[in-house]
This record gives structure tokens, C-alpha cells and sequence, in this order.
């Protein structure tokens, strides 16, 4: 039997980090629970201080489809490279040939780094697959790549 799988991201500001990758990848705010007209209603319910909601935030795929997204706060900044990274694949949506699929790479690249992301550096084609790829940093330092 498999799995489901969450992405748990270390943050500064979850809910700034979270709207990002909202853009990034398309994903949505989960609606609150059951019984709740808003997340404020339910962490009211809850007993969750005004002052503390800002601890974590969470993402979803409204296909349901990819992982859920959990973004939680820590007051330690970013100091060493990513183990493990995601890849945003855009190119792969685009029919047509490899240039088609470079360019939506370049795009989406170009909006994200009008989001707050840096492009650090691209790769590719490669000669065998053809593949195309940029890695970039979120606002926060996170290694992914674009491809």
C-alpha cells in the first residue's frame, strides 16, 4: 500500500512563503472544516490566540492530485543547501517541440522572479533527453527548479 505524502517547508513567514508557491504551482488555500464558514471562525472555535496564526499555513492541489503543501514557522533563518528540492513542471505541459517547453520554462521563471524567486542558474537542453531546466531560490532561500 502507498502513501500519501505532505511537503513541510521551514519558514520565516508561512503564509507569505505559502502565497508564493500558490503561484508557483496553482495550488489553493484548503477550505476550513466542516461547520466553519472561515479559518478565523474555526481557530476562534479552537482557541487559537490571535497572536500565534501566523505558525503555520497550509496548501492543496485543487485536483487533488499532488501533495499537500504545510508551511510552518521557525525562528531559525535558512544556513545550508536543501536535501531535497522540487521541480515545477511546466515544460512538460507544453505540447510541441523542445522550444515550445523552453520557453513556458522561461516564463514561468521570469513570473516567479517578479514574485520574489532568483534564478540561480539553467541547464540544458541535454544532448540525450533534452531536457531543459532553471534552479531557482524561493523568497526564502529555498532551492527548486523550473523545467
Amino acid at each position: 500500500m502507498a502513501y500519501s505524502v505532505q511537503v513541510t517547508f521551514d519558514a520565516h513567514d508561512p503564509e507569505g512563503l505559502a502565497r508564493f508557491w500558490i503561484e508557483a504551482l496553482g495550488y489553493v488555500v484548503p477550505p476550513p472544516p466542516g461547520g466553519y464558514a472561515t479559518w478565523d471562525e474555526a481557530l476562534d472555535a479552537w482557541g487559537v490566540p490571535a497572536d500565534e496564526r501566523d505558525r503555520a499555513f497550509a496548501l492543496v492541489d485543487p485536483d487533488g492530485v499532488g501533495p499537500r503543501l504545510f508551511f510552518q514557522k521557525v525562528p531559525e533563518p535558512k544556513t545550508a543547501e536543501n536535501r531535497v528540492h522540487l521541480d515545477v513542471n511546466v515544460g512538460r505541459s507544453v505540447d510541441g517541440d523542445g522550444d515550445a517547453a523552453r520557453d513556458a520554462v522561461r516564463a514561468h521563471a521570469t513570473t516567479l522572479e517578479g514574485l520574489g524567486a532568483s534564478r540561480v542558474r539553467e541547464f540544458g537542453p541535454d544532448e540525450t533527453t533534452g531536457e531543459y531546466w532553471i534552479v531557482m531560490l524561493d523568497p526564502e532561500g529555498n532551492e527548486f527548479c523550473v523545467q
